[in-house]
């Protein structure tokens, strides 16, 4: 009894039921597509904070190492303000 059953799980396991899986979530992630408009927004909006907070760390951190020459700050400047601050000069 075992003998036959088994063969029959197996096969019905991977012909309908791996199939069935495999489709179902195809159509799924087909149908989420990509992100919305809104979620598009809200991460455009996001970077745009992050990098005004960066600029500003920046900021303090020149006028915190123009006050105290000794201080060593350990994260480095972006390239972009770097370039920036070298055309300033």
């Amino acid at each position: 009894m075992e003998d036959i059953l088994v063969p029959i799980f197996v096969c019905g396991f991977l012909f309908v039921a791996m199939p069935w899986l495999i489709l179902h979530y195809v159509t799924q992630w087909k149908k989420a597509g990509g992100i919305t408009r809104e979620d598009e927004q809200l991460l455009d909006e996001l970077h745009e904070m992050a990098r005004r907070l960066d600029e500003r760390m920046n900021s303090i951190e020149r006028i915190v190492a123009a006050d105290n020459p000794g201080i060593d700050l350990r994260r480095p400047a972006p390239d972009y303000l770097e370039t920036k601050i070298r055309g300033d000069l």
